[in-house]
């Protein structure tokens, strides 16, 4: 015979609340899963500390825990800016929504000035990338409709295109009519 199902649940524990040591190993773990920004890991941390509590009479010192972090190596902000910034371009995205991004990851104004000049030298390589992976423009099998074109302009706005960039590929029925949009819109070329 069974047990009823309410015996054989278990009690739930409450977590062990937090302490120096443990909050220094849940960063560890976190920086050594996700690549992620100073930020970021000072509110994971502070997320941990509301969720299990705090067992020292101290208040934890978040900015002394990131700042080591940030001595040592694991976290790098310029670098997870470049590697954040160049993921989102390859998929397509424009310089706005790359900006949007990294401010929403909590990179500061420093870090993020080389992806935000990679973005714009790559505009036309994202905005390329965009057009294929949507059918969009010349990539699309059948010429699109006026309705059909306003909503795929749409989307580039929301991509985080440049207009003219978006107007420019959308209207384009063909390789030949974009041709010349690489000295206008971006250094390198697709």
């Amino acid at each position: 015979m069974t047990a009823p199902d309410d015996r054989r649940k278990r009690e739930k524990r409450p977590p062990k609340p937090l302490d120096e040591r443990a909050l220094k190993d849940l960063a560890l773990h976190y920086l050594g899963r996700f690549a992620t920004t100073r930020a970021r890991l000072i509110q994971y941390m502070q997320r941990k500390v509301r969720e299990r509590g705090w067992a020292d009479e101290r208040a934890p010192d978040y900015d002394q825990l990131a700042d080591r972090c940030v001595e040592l190596g694991y976290v790098d902000d310029a670098a997870f800016a470049a590697m954040k910034g160049g993921a989102l371009l390859r998929r397509g995205y424009g310089a706005r929504r790359v900006e949007q991004a990294l401010v929403a990851a909590g990179v500061g104004e420093a870090e993020r000035g080389e992806a935000r000049e990679t973005a714009s030298d790559q505009a036309l390589n994202a905005a390329m990338a965009f057009a294929r992976r949507k059918r969009i423009g010349p990539f699309a099998s059948d010429p699109a409709d006026p309705d059909r074109r306003r909503k795929q302009l749409q989307a580039f706005i929301r991509a985080g295109h440049d207009f003219a960039l978006a107007r420019a590929l959308v209207f384009a029925d063909s390789m030949e009519e974009i041709a010349g949009l690489d000295e206008q819109f971006g250094r390198e070329t697709w």
